[in-house]
């Protein structure tokens, strides 16, 4: 009889022509291509197939609708889409890190739209090098005698580390054996690259003595590594880079700075900690100085390395070099992003500096006007004061004062919901929107939601608790 009735509820499934006809699926044709969509009104068909087999009713209509569209937006829309980032955390690694300023985004474009000088030198009508188009812009901001670029900071120590170190040894602290964002180990990376790690020092008091005493004739270079991420302290002690580059000079061995971040604007200025700089540690003396482009630089995934000549030249002339150099699109964006230093209006273009600068009271004041729009639809929201962060492995433990849209538990239980139902909702959005919980309430910060988004967040918003 089970079986008897098992198969009258799979006869009443409709064919896939039959529901492809369905209101909600006329369009996908169109929109995905016929086979296309075949696919994925087959497949909502064998998953119901086998829910009856187990003992289930037989889906809806609209259930069948609902999982042909749901496959086929899953196939065959890009799953890498924009978002709104209401967290308050200014270099989100899971959000894509740094948004690029317009002029990277126009000089993206025009490259890509057709054909370029990528490796063209126009004066001279022959081959030329993509390093030029950054190389000088890297130099003169840096103060450094020569720049390249590889796609990502990882990449630019690695590569450091092969050509200068091969088979030799590196003499790190202890305390700078780091691991650090992905997976990325400091140990791990010495290995690859075939150089011998030496650590000196304790894991919070390494003296210079501790890296005079590791030197010798199978010492290739000294290396420093910037704690970006975390930080020690109480009864610590680091060896500074100016002493490391004169032990460096003395001793006739480069000295290899891996700074991370790489801000080349001083976070100070902003009341936040002082993050190194490559310009200093030019300065100072190290021969090679390694930072990233996606963090505080503010541009687009990129390793950026700057130094001494003869140093440079070697890591360019690598035959890793090539397979970890720059696309062309990239590296558009990135010279955009330098022109923007060189031009001295950073804090006006980069989008990242321009959420560090931003006045607290001026957020306030745009939280203000959230609230206001939010009241006149019924919906009852307070400005909350909050604390952003720089975030992407930089200034840890630092904060910017900041004020965001606060939703409580009472407000969203209104409309049936819990906060974590609210921040499933946001992010189910169109953009979706990253926003976070904090002492019981939905927060929506102002420092990292970006100028021209403030209708979208709060359309979102309205659609998260209900289509208001």
């Amino acid at each position: 009889m089970s079986e008897i009735a098992d198969k009258d509820r799979l006869r009443a499934l409709p064919s896939v022509d039959r529901l492809l006809r369905e209101p909600g699926l006329g369009v996908l044709a169109g929109e995905f291509g016929h086979d296309n969509a075949v696919e994925a009104a087959r497949f909502a068909l064998e998953q119901a197939r086998q829910e009856v087999r187990a003992g289930q009713p037989a889906p809806a209509m609209a259930d069948l609708v609902g999982v042909t569209v749901a496959r086929a937006r899953s196939l065959w829309l890009p799953s890498l889409i924009p978002v709104v980032n209401a967290t308050g955390v200014i270099v989100h690694t899971n959000l894509g890190r740094a948004p690029l300023s317009a002029a990277a985004l126009a000089a993206v474009q025009s490259v890509a739209h057709g054909y370029s000088n990528l490796e063209y030198d126009l004066e001279a009508g022959e081959r030329g090098s993509r390093h030029a188009h950054a190389s000088a812009l890297l130099a003169r901001l840096t103060g450094a005698e020569a720049g390249m670029v590889v796609n990502n900071n990882a990449s630019a120590v690695f590569l450091a580390l092969s050509a200068l170190a091969q088979g030799r040894e590196v003499v790190v602290s202890r305390g700078q054996a780091v691991e650090i964002g992905g997976g990325f180990r400091i140990p791990d990376v010495l290995r690859q690259s075939g150089a011998k790690l030496v650590e000196v020092g304790t894991t919070n008091r390494t003296y210079l003595a501790d890296y005079e005493r590791a030197l010798g004739s199978e010492t290739a270079l000294i290396l420093r590594v910037h704690s970006s991420n975390f930080r020690v302290v109480g009864f610590v002690h680091e060896v500074d880079i100016t002493e490391m580059a004169e032990l460096g000079r003395q001793r006739g061995l480069p000295v290899l700075d891996d700074l991370g971040s790489g801000a080349l604007l001083d976070s100070a200025q902003f009341g936040l900690a002082h993050e190194p700089m490559p310009q200093e540690s030019v300065v100072a003396g190290a021969s090679v100085v390694c930072f990233s482009g996606d963090k505080l630089l503010g541009g687009p995934q990129a390793g950026l390395i700057v130094g001494q000549r003869q140093y440079v030249e070697r890591l360019r002339r690598h035959p890793l070099a090539r397979a970890v150099r720059i696309d062309k699109m990239t590296l558009a964006a990135l010279q955009a992003t330098l022109l923007h230093y060189a031009k001295g209006e950073a804090l006006r273009e980069v989008p990242v500096w321009q959420m560090i600068s931003t006045n607290a009271g001026q957020l306030r004041e745009r939280v203000v006007g959230w609230a206001g729009s939010l009241a006149a639809a019924g919906i009852a929201a307070s400005v909350a004061t909050t604390a952003a962060t720089v975030g992407g492995g930089a200034l840890p433990g630092e904060t910017l004062p900041s004020h965001a849209l606060a939703l409580g538990e009472g407000e969203l239980a209104r409309f049936g919901l819990t906060v974590e139902q609210a921040l499933t909702n946001l992010r189910r959005s169109t953009p979706p929107v990253v926003a976070r919980a904090e002492r019981g309430e939905l927060l929506l910060d102002a420092r990292t939601v970006l100028p021209g988004q403030d209708e979208t967040l709060l359309g979102a918003l309205r659609q998260a608790l209900g289509g208001r």
